[in-house]
């Protein structure tokens, strides 16, 4: 009997001990927002916040979040639900804070307009590249949404910058290029500033930004309510527009439907299937999206649920997730072309012209090979030597390999011919520290090309 009880009291005990250890084990800690004040270049002068999940994967998607005029980025954050999404699936969420026009997004000067312009844009883009290479934020899942002027500049990034992001969400937005100088920007007072464009006008607005890009251009998510009085709800139509023109497709949509009540949902696919872009008709709603539960559309429209599209659009070369800007220069992403020369021509004339569009510890380069020789070439290679420590991230129009500083880019299937006289072009997105100099020289097919 004195032995049962015994160890009955020893297990007494160790339940008691194991209870005061629960007792006294400290709670977790909660993930905060958290400010960044040194993230590169910021000619828009922003203020820069970030929200990094206790659970942040290895390789995480990033999200940038922006708010309306005369929010701040904490406001978003505290009135959104792309936090506590990211505490669910592992993504990071950029907050940026606006400091012009009553802290409105800059989407009406010239510099908005244009890639690499010394306003907002360019400080957005020095978040993202921030986010790459301090957090390891994977380069094939970056993201951008919005409300209000925050929308506005989701599609401004999403037409600057299509080889960056992979899709967008814009709430109560209007198209991008809609403000021609900064008088016009008041949509209080003109509620509808952007009505009667033409699809193609609207789609050349965003192509215009970006001549030489021939990649797959961003998914789109459009949401506005019916009784907005501040950016009328006769702007989702333009966007519609817009969007559907750049992605060549009808703006009669494949499906609509109403996924809960007072939603109704037009969706445009492609001949694939995969949903391109679609946009939401919120009935009754005012000037106050996102609502509950409408953030958790847009993430699993960017497919960061596990239950996106079924195809999601990516370059038609790029890195793997696991790759990031901040690998050393010895490493060797590799971007597989889906389609390599067949018997390239050697010794072939050539002339090439490349244009870098930095901002801090990252760029884009914009690569046009021109054939002055007298005979076609009939699948290319193209190789130069980087003079600093430049790592290539992601490209589109080439499948791209490096090893060290050298760089090789090879034609893809449907860019492989380039006549006498002709040219084409590629492009990539990189990520550098110190200086990001032009190469010294290219190669085509081994032989070497005067430059521009």
């Amino acid at each position: 009997m004195k032995r049962l009880l015994a160890a009955f009291a020893g297990v007494c005990a160790a339940v008691l001990c194991a209870l005061a250890a629960l007792v006294a084990a400290p709670p977790a800690v909660a993930a905060t927002l958290t400010e960044v004040t040194n993230f590169g270049s910021n000619p828009g002068n922003l203020r820069m916040h970030l929200y990094v999940p206790n659970n942040v994967q290895q390789n995480p998607a990033i999200v940038l979040a922006m708010h309306t005029c005369g929010g701040t980025g904490p406001g978003f954050y505290s009135s959104t639900e792309f936090a506590s999404l990211a505490d669910r699936y592992g993504f990071i969420v950029i907050y940026p804070s606006a400091s012009k026009k009553m802290n409105c997004f800059d989407n009406w000067s010239e510099a908005s307009k244009v890639r690499g312009g010394q306003t907002d844009p360019v400080s957005l883009m020095s978040m993202v590249t921030y986010v790459e290479q301090q957090y390891h934020g994977d380069p094939n899942r970056v993201y951008a949404t919005g409300s209000s002027s925050g929308a506005m500049m989701t599609n401004a990034m999403l037409a600057l910058y299509p080889e960056v992001f992979k899709a967008g969400a814009a709430f109560m937005g209007v198209p991008f290029t809609c403000f021609p100088n900064e008088a016009a920007y008041n949509p209080a007072g003109n509620s509808s500033p952007c009505v009667g464009k033409t699809a193609q006008q609207w789609g050349d607005a965003a192509r215009n930004a970006n001549p030489g890009y021939r990649g797959p251009w961003p998914r789109m998510q459009l949401w506005h309510g019916t009784s907005d009085t501040v950016v009328n709800y006769a702007e989702l139509e333009e966007e519609i527009k817009q969007w559907t023109n750049v992605h060549g497709l009808s703006q009669t949509p494949t499906s609509t439907d109403s996924p809960q009540s007072g939603w109704n949902r037009r969706r445009y696919a492609d001949a694939s299937g995969t949903v391109q872009v679609e946009a939401y008709t919120i009935q009754g709603a005012g000037h106050s999206l996102p609502a509950g539960g409408m953030a958790a559309v847009a993430i699993q429209f960017f497919g960061l649920t596990g239950s996106g599209p079924s195809q999601s659009p990516s370059p038609s070369a790029a890195v793997s997730p696991s790759a990031s800007p901040s690998v050393s220069p010895s490493a060797s992403p590799s971007v597989s072309p889906s389609a390599s020369p067949s018997n390239p021509q050697q010794g072939a004339s050539c002339r090439i012209t490349y244009r870098a569009n930095t901002w801090n510890n990252g760029f884009t380069a914009d690569v046009t090979i021109t054939n002055t020789g007298t005979a076609p070439v009939n699948g290319w290679t193209v190789t130069w030597t980087w003079p600093g420590n430049q790592q290539i991230v992601g490209a589109w129009n080439a499948g791209i390999t490096q090893s060290g500083a050298q760089v090789t880019a090879r034609n893809v299937s449907y860019n492989a011919a380039v006549s006498a006289g002709g040219s084409t072009s590629f492009g990539f997105q990189g990520a550098y520290s110190g200086s990001n100099a032009t190469p010294a020289g290219f190669a085509l097919n081994g032989a070497a090309c005067t430059t521009a």
